[in-house]
Formats: C-alpha cells, structure tokens, sequence
C-alpha cells in the first residue's frame, strides 16, 4: 500500500472505526483498511442495495459490523466505545440531492445530527485520536463559478442535501474548536468530487442510472447534459482520506480543517461527455437521450481546487476520468456475468491502484500546514 501513499506499516493492527461502512464509499473503505491489516469496525444501517459493494464484496467478512441507525447517538456511543478506535471517521449519510428534496427532514437528520452524534461520541471515546469528517464538494456556495472551489470558500448549498453538507462542516469546525483540540483529538474534514466505481446502486447517480439502463438496452435519460463535474474514482477520494489520516496523526492541530480532494481540471466533464465515453466503453445497446420534463435544481458547474492536498499531503490522483471509467463499468461486467467472485475482484483494484503510484518520502508523508 505504500506505493499509493497508504503507509500499510502505519495500519497494520491499528483500531480503526467507520461509519456508514454499509455503503458504496464505506465498503470500498473497509477493504482498502481490511487488506491494509487494520482491525476494522464500523456501524451504519444494513446496506440499501443488495447488489452493492459491502454485500457482493462480502465486506462484513473482514470486520465488526454493527447494523444500527447514526441518529440513535446512544447506539453509536457504545458502539465506538467497544471497538475502542484510534482513529474514526464518519461517512454514515443520506447521500443524494434528489432524494433530499423528497426526504429533506431525514437529509438533515441523518447529515446535521448524524455528525453531532458521531462527534459527541468521539468525545466519550478515550481511544480516539484522529478524526476525520466526509462531507461533499457541494458543501460550498456554489456560485456557478469556473474556477475550483478551495477549503476557505465559504460553506452554503442551496437544495437540502448540499445545505446538510455545509451544515455538517459548520458542526464539525464547532466541535474541533469547543471541545477535541483540548481534549487531544485531532479533527479534519474531506471534500472529494463526484465519485464513481464498482458497487454503486443509488438511484439518481449517472453510473448505476448507466448500467440499470444499458444492462436492459433501454436509453439513459439524462436530465442535464451540458452540467460539469469532478468526476474521479472512488479510491482516488478513499486515498486521499487515508493520507490525511496518517498526517492528523503524525502532525496533528497543523492538519486539523478542511480538505479538497478531486480530480485535474482534465478530468472535470460534462454529463454528456461521460455518458458519450460511458457509450463507447459499454458498446452494444448503449444509448440515451435529454429528459426533457421539469426537475429541482442542480448545480450548473462544480469544480474543486486540490492545490492544498497536493502541496502539504503529497497526495495526487492517479487515473484520469477514461481509466476510472474503465475499471468502473467493468466491476459491473464483472458482477453481471456471475462466475467471478466480487471480494477478490474488488481486492485486486485495489491492489491495481495500489500499483500506479509512486512511494513518498517521510517528508512528503506529513502535512506542511493549513488554514480553516
């Protein structure tokens, strides 16, 4: 793993407690920390798709799992206080902007107060050392502008889901300053851009739209086209946590604020352009067309500046938008065509990626600064 910048030599046998590990960012994490050798627990509610990575991966295998709800704070308490964690992070969220218009009560209840019972229950938890929120790109006051939005932009949103994002950054800057930089925890939060990778079934998402749609050979209907977005793959972000992790750790208060981390300017597409790629990847029976009914309001254009994450982390993404593209429909192949076993295949992208990168000297490995 060192070869990713994951430093395996720090996360072997480390005590390590996640939320929300039943979902496709969460899955994807807990075997990136299962092969790494970390003792792995985590709590989130049972995985919403049974198709999906925790359980096609067979991801409770490697792990603790505890099937209970964030917004029940007494459970999640007693739940880090038994795994007695080192280092936790929190990714249990209600995760889509659509379903934040159906649902915004829930969306605020599981995004605002998820992360308030999450922090207060680091705070009871003397193991803890290192924290680490994830939040969303779209924690910022999208202004519709062409330039990334960096880590001292203000926080905003304007449809639920986005607005619970910046609300849960606000919550965690609080606790940071109130309460854990005293008590000795060290706590950052991370930004990363629009997702993609094996194991995703959420309705709304334009890969798991993609492949319900052309497994089917029935046209994807895509509700804007021309919309730009920080498209990377999933262990792009899910390495930039991870690093992140080991610096809160080895550098502590100089670390603890906010993180972007997403893809090269080369790699920010419009919907139409990864469906046209997405096309020409899948072949036969790919195809779609505008959906042309009326729809709540999404971001026009969301970009993300990593300059910060490059500098002081060292980090840097490693497959351009038609790679994660590649591995990611070909996950879902993969699951289609039933003869492979999905945790060893899921394991050896991770492996794959693992491979691409370079090893980081110590200096690069801890963080240089940063600012709220």
């Amino acid at each position: 793993m060192e070869d990713m910048g994951m430093n395996r030599d720090f996360w072997q046998g480390r005590s390590v407690f996640l939320t929300g590990h039943t979902g496709f960012k969460g899955g994807w994490l807990a075997l990136m920390l299962q092969q790494a050798g970390a003792r792995v627990s985590g709590y989130a509610l049972p995985p919403a798709h049974r198709p999906g990575i925790f359980t096609s991966a067979r991801v409770a295998e490697g792990m603790v799992s505890t099937l209970a709800d964030v917004r029940d704070g007494q459970a999640l308490a007693r739940a880090m206080a038994d795994a007695a964690p080192e280092i936790v992070l929190h990714l249990a969220a209600q995760p889509l902007v659509r379903a934040s218009y159906a649902n915004p009560v829930e969306t605020y209840e599981v995004n605002v107060m998820g992360t308030v019972h999450f922090l207060e229950a680091v705070r009871r938890t003397p193991s803890v050392k290192v924290a680490l929120v994830i939040t969303s790109d779209k924690c910022y006051d999208n202004r519709e502008l062409m330039r990334g939005y960096r880590e001292n932009d203000p926080m905003g949103g304007r449809d639920p889901y986005s607005s619970s994002k910046g609300c849960a950054e606000l919550v965690a800057a609080s606790y940071r300053h109130s309460f854990l930089t005293e008590q000795g925890v060290f706590l950052a939060t991370a930004r990363a851009g629009n997702v993609i990778g094996g194991g995703d079934w959420s309705e709304d998402r334009l890969i798991p739209d993609i492949v319900r749609a052309w497994s089917g050979r029935q046209p994807i209907r895509i509700r804007y086209p021309q919309a730009i977005r920080p498209w990377q793959h999933v262990l792009e972000a899910l390495n930039g946590y991870l690093l992140l992790a080991e610096n809160l750790w080895a550098r502590g208060d100089a670390c603890a604020d906010g993180w972007n981390f997403g893809p090269p300017d080369t790699d920010v597409w419009t919907v139409g352009d990864m469906v046209q790629l997405g096309r020409d990847i899948w072949g036969e029976g790919a195809s779609w067309q505008t959906d042309h009914e009326t729809h709540p309001h999404e971001a026009r254009i969301l970009k993300l500046d990593c300059t910060k994450a490059m500098t002081h982390l060292g980090w840097q993404p490693l497959l351009d938008v038609n790679t994660a593209l590649e591995w990611t429909l070909s996950w879902y192949r993969v699951q289609q065509g039933g003869d492979e076993d999905m945790r060893s295949f899921s394991l050896d992208q991770i492996r794959q990626y693992a491979g691409l990168g370079k090893p980081l000297s110590e200096t690069d490995r801890v963080c240089m600064g940063g600012s709220d």
